[in-house]
């Protein structure tokens, strides 16, 4: 046995980056990212959305808010498989049926901006399977999904209001935007 020690310069032994900003740098003032995903993603399985899911979508979102979004989630769904180059629109089954679905869209700029982000339009859990890691699963798979697609961020819009909503994208690693969102109304 030889000990290389002595002839091999300290970099070769080392995995010290030649600058800063290698990929071989760790940076611990980096905010880690949210740690939540690989058991409910586990657990729970997730699927591509197809067309055949639109009934159940439907019936979830009528349960979540007592309203018969049809045609919403038919333009939705036929934009996540027809429209879009990248299918990243999810769906979360227990129990042999669909318990859970996430519409998102990758869009690689917006307003003059050219940056490689997801939207995330929908998402929605059947209040019959609430509490059990389901909204935490489709946010992880598509945290995962987007990754391989080297998408860099998600965004979203919900209601300042909807407690729900708003506690659940904060334990999933969301902060508000720096973004101001601004309407009209046209009426």
């Amino acid at each position: 046995m030889t000990d290389t020690s002595r002839t091999t310069p300290p970099q070769a032994r080392m995995s010290i980056p030649a600058r800063v900003g290698d990929d071989a740098e760790i940076n611990y003032g980096k905010a880690p990212p949210a740690d939540f995903g690989p058991l409910a993603r586990d657990r729970i399985p997730v699927r591509a959305m197809k067309e055949v899911d639109l009934r159940a979508l439907v019936d979830i979102d009528r349960r979540i808010t007592g309203r018969n979004r049809s045609d919403y989630f038919n333009r939705k769904l036929e934009e996540a498989l027809y429209e879009s180059d990248v299918r990243v629109s999810l769906v979360a089954e227990l129990d042999g049926k669909p318990v859970g679905f996430i519409m998102a869209r990758v869009d690689f700029g917006e307003f003059g901006r050219v940056e490689p982000i997801a939207v995330l339009d929908t998402i929605g859990v059947d209040p019959e399977y609430r509490k059990r890691g389901i909204g935490r699963a489709l946010i992880s798979q598509l945290f995962m999904n987007l990754m391989t697609l080297r998408v860099e961020g998600i965004r979203t819009v919900i209601g300042w209001s909807d407690d729900q909503l708003v506690t659940f994208f904060d334990r999933c690693g969301f902060r508000p935007s720096q973004r101001l969102c601004l309407e009209l109304a046209t009426k």
